[in-house]
């Protein structure tokens, strides 16, 4: 009995520790991104280069994130999620040391790319990590725990970057990034346990890896390139060419090679699709939001970057508090149920903004639509979790948050250019209003849409609860 009771002690603690562990990991990648938003006009002042160059750290980075988050999936599940999972911090934490001491813009593009690669080892990792260590029953509230920690520093990512940028520069945002990534690493390696996909055969499809990537990255990189380039430069459009040509090899390539990168049966599972689709759109709709409203901060109401960011906090408590929530409801509402709701609040958010004149209403607007942005995409990775095999969970993972970060860099640039188009005519405060209009109302009609497609599905019988 005493060893029984020991030994339940001692999962018990490795779960707590993994869980501290990814959550930690999760929270730096999501501080990194969002604080280095705010401090492109200060990188580009220190390096002597224009803010369009200096935009490069972010481009490199999501490079290299939105390229290997299937790869990084897949390998956890092949390799095992212990090793993969820190290999992943330990680039990242490496990573953050470089940007750190970086002495021009070309060392901390490269050291951007690395830490975007750390991360997209990381996240998808992170994921199947929690949902192999915990049983069925706890684990929707540890991914929603997970979530919530990581969301903290989504939304404190603007706090951070404008009161560095402001105060003591913005190479202390990787020095805040490098100890707590250690720190992440050292208990990771204590407690994190491995496992793996063990009925999938131990080799990785390279062809497929390769025409992956390539797409990938020609896409991502033509979007958040284009409004600079120009959409109809040559240079643009032929990587739209080859993320087209790519994509289409990689398809071919997974439906005849025997041991795909990503089956493609996965996609039959229409829960998982609409999980997807509505996860998408609602990061869609996160990255634009937290884009126009630093913009409508510091442009239209004439906040310092400190200040903007402090606006943040009360949204920040909320897309915190979004991951639990979202796992408390899991038990209560079928998944799309739980993201049609979100939709609902952040569509109704978004809209809400766009007429807020005086602050007394545009903070709790502000953050009415944080929580449902939060728990939508939040909930996407939570109930991918539960529509699929924990044995693919590093798999599903990566393919959605694939779809998460591409749409979400996809949507970015489209308002970009939207802004440029119709600034000039309307001025900045109106094309901030109609974009968050426009959006607002996509993710409400995704959301009805999406209820009325399971609705049918189910009177038909052919889709599960769920």
């Amino acid at each position: 009995m005493g060893t029984t009771t020991a030994g339940a002690v001692r999962t018990t603690t490795n779960r707590a520790g993994a869980l501290v562990a990814a959550s930690l990991a999760l929270f730096c990648i999501q501080l990194d991104f969002f604080a280095l938003n705010l401090a492109i006009p200060a990188i580009s002042a220190e390096l002597g280069t224009t803010v369009s160059a200096a935009q490069w750290t972010l481009s490199a980075y999501m490079l290299a994130v939105g390229c290997l988050f299937i790869v990084g999936g897949r390998l956890g599940d092949l390799l095992g999620r212990r090793p993969v999972l820190l290999a992943g911090i330990g680039l990242f934490a490496a990573a953050s040391v470089g940007c750190a001491l970086a002495p021009d813009l070309g060392m901390l593009v490269v050291a951007r790319i690395v830490q975007g690669a750390g991360a997209a080892l990381v996240f998808p990792v992170s994921v199947s990590v929690i949902s192999n260590a915990f049983p069925e029953e706890g684990r929707a509230r540890a991914l929603g725990a997970m979530f919530g920690i990581a969301n903290v520093g989504t939304a404190l990512g603007p706090f951070v970057g404008g009161g560095f940028s402001d105060g003591p520069g913005w190479r202390w945002i990787f020095w805040l990034l490098a100890p707590l990534s250690a720190l992440s690493l050292l208990i990771a390696l204590r407690f994190v346990p491995d496992s793996r996909d063990e009925a999938a055969p131990r080799q990785i499809d390279l062809p497929g890896c390769l025409a992956v990537v390539t797409a990938l990255a020609a896409l991502t990189l033509a979007v958040e390139r284009g409004s600079a380039w120009g959409w109809d430069h040559a240079r643009t459009l032929t990587l739209f060419a080859v993320a087209v040509v790519a994509g289409a090899l990689f398809v071919l390539r997974e439906r005849s090679c025997r041991h795909p990168l990503v089956d493609f049966r996965l996609f039959r599972n229409i829960r998982f699709d609409l999980v997807t689709v509505m996860g998408s759109v609602a990061n869609m709709g996160y990255a634009v939001t937290v884009f126009l409203a630093t913009l409508q901060l510091q442009q239209v109401r004439g906040l310092s970057a400190i200040l903007s960011g402090t606006v943040f906090l009360a949204p920040a408590v909320m897309v915190a508090c979004a991951g639990p929530i979202g796992a408390w409801l899991s038990t209560r509402m079928r998944a799309t149920s739980v993201m049609a709701l979100a939709g609902a609040i952040a569509g109704t958010g978004m809209i809400g903004l766009s007429w807020a004149w005086s602050w007394w209403f545009y903070l709790p607007v502000f953050t009415w639509c944080a929580l449902g942005l939060g728990l939508d995409w939040t909930f996407a990775s939570v109930a991918t979790q539960q529509v699929v095999s924990p044995a693919r969970a590093g798999e599903a993972s990566g393919v959605v948050l694939t779809a998460l970060v591409t749409l979400g860099a996809i949507a970015l640039a489209a308002v970009a250019a939207a802004i440029t188009s119709l600034t000039p005519e309307t001025g900045p405060e109106r094309a901030y209003d109609l974009v968050l209009r426009v959006g607002g109302a996509v993710i409400l009609a995704s959301s009805g849409l999406a209820l009325l497609i399971r609705h049918r599905l189910d009177a038909r019988g052919l889709v599960a609860a769920g």
